[in-house]
């Protein structure tokens, strides 16, 4: 009794701890042991690697080339973390983003508080660490997660403004203000389209529209907002006006022909893919919220959206609505679409997702509608658990030699957490069912990350790893030949010995001495083995070869 009574009055305290420890092994736990992923991931450390190393913080350069498609912030956080480690590995260059994710969810559980209630603000923000794809990407040394972070503390801070004391919602502003402005220095013009867009629909929602001009609130933050993004920008087109021009590349090709066409870029996708990416990025709530929302579709009334700014939990949802919304309409309107790019509508989307639960926890608020769908998805993943016990049997020899390393883990994190998950929600201890949820996705986060990459490796990223150190530990020079840019060969081994050749015919391709090894791709090989007959096998791997030339080799 004593260790609750301690528990109640130092809440404030050990609810944050216990967050952490819950964030830890979801974001953190194992991020240093398996190998940075081929595109992304090995592309953008390597170039904070050589950022680091040349202290040109201003010009973007990839494999020593210009590289004007991104804004710098990314590329300055890594820089940051390599120096305060000492080192740059797997671990230092992942551990910026994981903590962005766990900071993003404390952001979500101190708004939820404000505006709710402490026990609502626990649930987002744990709803949020849980989602399939955010889990995922906060794990992944890539750009996205910046914008996410900062897009949501901008539109956050904007919508603290209606909660805020009279005196304190200029500092509001301000931070809505500042925070869009790293968005844009983390990844362009999202990072103004989403809060701007935001605050614009949510303001007319409120009837508070004119308050968005008010001078002490528009005028410091459009200064402060300017004082962050102008200097790299105008820095840059004064550095790079011609061939190649910063503007055209940065501005036009990659922020304005990224959104309207995708013919140079190529990514083209229907204007529904991110709603199916949704589909399995709210793993495990996605099934409640469908079934909530179909619940609710029934009785829809425009009457029960009015703003009501005494009512804070209404207006809070309302505001999380309009903004996952908004953010879901802007990045399906783009005709360019990569499964990364929808990331800022998590922190919303588990706002609206806590809510629900919640409500389910506390009040019993839609509890056929949730039950219905705790039993479909916990009863898909114990039937998916038992097939694969059996899968030896009735898969494909080499598609099970593939899979086994993962399947006696995915077997146990299944029926450990959605077994019990049945039993809880059959005595109706709802809030068992939640922590069960939860446990589901720390497990795989904290255990099964490394398993699942190094299970996607074997699909050619191990092949290049091993060719690479090859190369290196024979002082070879590597040539990939019509691979594309795989950029694990450059940050494995060494980016001056390796060079990309494209030669769709194989006819033209240049003098390679006995000094050298070639990367084909086996299929490649089998269609053009007459013309590379001066090329000997040295090692085979799953989708690639290594060759070396004979001595005899001449163009």
């Amino acid at each position: 009794m004593q260790l609750i009574e301690l528990l109640q009055k130092k809440k404030n305290i050990f609810i944050p701890l216990a967050l952490f420890v819950v964030f830890y092994f979801i974001f953190f736990h194992n991020i240093g042991t398996y190998p940075l992923m081929d595109i992304d991931e090995t592309r953008y450390v390597l170039m904070s690697k050589d950022m680091l190393k040349s202290h040109d913080f201003m010009t973007l350069y990839l494999n020593g080339e210009y590289f004007f498609e991104k804004p710098p912030l990314y590329f300055w956080i890594e820089c940051v973390f390599f120096k305060l480690f000492g080192f740059v590995n797997e671990f230092s260059a992942r551990f910026p983003a994981a903590l962005s994710g766990m900071l993003l969810c404390y952001a979500v559980y101190f708004s939820g508080k404000k505006f709710i209630s402490n026990f609502y603000g626990v649930v987002s923000s744990l709803v949020l660490a849980t989602c399939l794809e955010f889990t995922i990407l906060s794990k992944y040394a890539i750009l996205d997660i910046y914008l996410c972070l900062f897009c949501a503390l901008s539109v956050f801070s904007y919508f603290w403004t209606h909660v805020a004391k009279e005196k304190n919602k200029k500092h509001f502003w301000w931070l809505f203000y500042l925070f869009c402005a790293l968005a844009v220095m983390a990844k362009g013009i999202p990072g103004l389209v989403i809060p701007a867009g935001t605050v614009f629909l949510s303001s007319l929602y409120t009837k508070t529209f004119k308050e968005i001009f008010k001078p002490l609130y528009i005028i410091p933050g459009i200064v402060l907002f300017l004082a962050i993004t102008l200097p790299w920008h105008i820095i840059m087109i004064k550095t790079h006006p011609a061939d190649p021009s910063f503007f055209h590349e940065y501005v036009i090709k990659h922020h304005l022909q990224r959104f309207v066409n995708s013919k140079e870029l190529g990514r083209k996708q229907p204007w529904f893919y991110f709603l199916v990416t949704l589909c399995w990025g709210l793993v495990p709530w996605v099934a409640s919220l469908i079934a909530v929302f179909v619940a609710k579709i029934k009785n829809f009334s425009l009457k029960t959206w009015g703003c009501d700014y005494h009512n804070k939990p209404k207006l809070f949802f309302a505001l999380n609505v309009i903004t996952a919304l908004f953010v879901i309409l802007f990045f399906s309107s783009s005709s360019t679409k990569l499964v990364t790019y929808i990331l800022p509508v998590y922190p919303f989307a588990a706002c609206i997702i806590g809510y629900i639960w919640t409500k389910y926890m506390q009040e019993g608020e839609n509890k056929k509608a949730i039950n219905v769908s705790v039993f479909v998805f916990s009863g898909i993943c114990i039937l998916c658990a038992v097939a694969a016990i059996f899968m030896k049997y009735f898969l494909p020899s080499a598609i099970y030699e593939d899979i086994k390393s993962i399947q006696w883990f995915s077997i146990a994190a299944i029926l450990f957490t959605q077994v019990p998950a049945v039993l809880f929600l059959i005595k109706q201890n709802l809030r068992a069912v939640f922590g069960c949820y939860i446990a589901f996705i720390m497990l795989l986060s904290a255990f099964g990350t490394p398993l699942f990459y190094k299970l996607d490796y074997k699909f050619g990223q191990n092949d290049l790893m091993n060719f690479i150190r090859y190369a290196k530990e024979n002082s070879l020079k590597l040539y990939a030949l019509n691979t594309g840019r795989r950029f694990s060969l450059n940050y494995y081994g060494d980016s001056k010995n390796v060079f990309y050749i494209k030669d769709e015919t194989y006819k033209n391709i240049p003098e390679i001495d006995t000094e050298s090894v070639v990367v084909i791709r086996i299929k490649d090989y089998k269609k053009h083995a007459e013309t590379l007959k001066n090329y000997t096998t040295i090692k085979t791997g799953r989708k690639y070869l290594l060759l070396k030339p004979l001595s005899e080799n001449k163009k």
